[in-house]
């Protein structure tokens, strides 16, 4: 790890719940908003980006503190509850003199938790022509609207099982062949999170 004032945030995104374990590792610009850190940990995990997230924070002990919450605000400018993911920078939240625990929340039905591990300041490689890279990770994404982690390993048992009355009706709505053991970083796309902002502020025009 390099010093604090490297260009390069690393972080390891783990599925809570999950088992085996649902990972990816990247590492971002340490100018990133927290918007721009959702629109990265999507294209890492495999999120089609579908619903809302928000990003949970504890600072110290979590049983103690009240959270902050960072996302999409509800547009009631009288409503400070949660501050703008793309206001707020996230090198803000990784104080050395504070421990902060950060948990991003994505599609509010489902529930998908993930815990973020900042694993410290990275120095920037001079191979790599643009951030943000996926260095690794583990098992692959599940689908959109699967019902939360308890739900998807349902529906993981289900397609295993031929003989099981709802198989082919699962098949058919998955719509591809589900391997929950696949992972390749090198498929990973990373979108430009400027755009992706520009395109949602234009169909959100409450914001603009």
């Amino acid at each position: 790890m390099g010093s604090i004032s490297a260009q390069v945030l690393q972080f390891k995104i783990s599925l809570m719940d999950s088992k085996p374990l649902i990972w990816r590792r990247i590492q971002v610009l340490d100018s990133y908003s927290f918007y721009d850190l959702h629109v990265a940990i999507q294209d890492a995990m495999g999120w089609k980006d579908y619903h809302f997230h928000q990003f949970i924070i504890y600072k110290g002990d979590k049983r103690t503190t009240q959270p902050t919450y960072i996302g999409i605000p509800n547009g009631d400018m009288d409503d400070d509850s949660h501050l703008t993911g793309w206001e707020t920078k996230v090198a803000d939240y990784l104080g050395e003199s504070e421990k902060y625990k950060i948990i991003y929340e994505y599609d509010f039905g489902d529930s998908w938790a993930h815990l973020l591990t900042f694993e410290g300041y990275v120095e920037k490689d001079p191979a790599v022509k643009k951030y943000p890279i996926c260095c690794d990770g583990a098992m692959s994404c599940p689908p959109e609207d699967s019902g939360g982690t308890y739900g998807y390993y349902d529906l993981v048992d289900i397609i295993k099982d031929k003989n099981h009355p709802e198989h082919q009706e699962r098949l058919e709505w998955l719509g591809y062949e589900l391997n929950p053991k696949e992972f390749n970083k090198e498929k990973i796309r990373f979108r430009n999170p400027k755009i992706k902002l520009k395109e949602f502020l234009s169909h959100m025009p409450i914001f603009s």
